[in-house]
């Protein structure tokens, strides 16, 4: 019984298995992309990515570890060298795997697995997209918000003050005109006391 094993045998023995992985990843770290079927991509990334992992710290024990698995000088120095200079600055996620369709013979699904580092056309593709968007200028709500409220107290004073100031005018303005329509009625009220005084005298006489 398999349970709890998660590993695809592949329909292969154990020592055929390794042997096939142990070229696989040789392939790949070689030419940088290999092409292959889905199962044995899922497999192979498995089996390469802690190796790859071990090539970002160069001593003598992980070159030991890494022999172990590879069995191939050239690969070695092309791992240790060129390819680890590379994946220096990654965290994981090494490879990345491409569907591409299925194969006339035994209709299998196929697949192109490769560094992702080497793929010159996507690195390229990632470095104008992240210049395009630094070029941008993005404001966030948040920024234009603090803004506006940084205004908006200045503004509301200027507003508070200005009526203060139409008010005082309207008040100079006022006091006149009251004292004006009181002496516009004094006279009349002269006026017309007058006559009846005139009127009263000759009465008295």
């Amino acid at each position: 019984m398999r349970h709890g094993k998660k590993d695809n045998h592949l329909s292969r023995t154990h020592s055929h298995r390794e042997a096939m992985l142990q070229n696989m990843a040789s392939s790949l770290i070689l030419h940088k992309r290999i092409e292959t079927t889905v199962a044995k991509a899922k497999e192979l990334r498995k089996f390469v990515e802690p190796i790859l992992t071990r090539a970002k710290d160069d001593t003598f024990q992980n070159r030991r570890i890494v022999f172990q698995s590879l069995h191939d000088k050239e690969t070695m120095k092309e791992l240790f060298g060129t390819v680890a200079d590379k994946i220096a600055s990654r965290p994981g996620g090494y490879t990345r795997i491409i569907k591409l369709g299925n194969r006339l013979g035994d209709n299998a699904d196929t697949c192109l697995i490769e560094l992702v580092d080497f793929n010159e056309l996507l690195l390229a593709a990632a470095a104008e997209k992240s210049a395009a968007t630094t070029t941008k200028t993005r404001r966030s709500r948040r920024g234009s918000g603090a803004k506006a409220d940084v205004a908006a107290p200045v503004a509301a004073a200027e507003v508070v003050d200005a009526p203060v100031a139409e008010a005082e005018v309207v008040e100079a303005e006022t006091v006149p005109a009251v004292e004006a329509s009181a002496a516009e009625e004094a006279p009349a009220q002269d006026e017309q006391i007058t006559p009846s005084d005139s009127a009263d005298e000759p009465k008295e006489a």
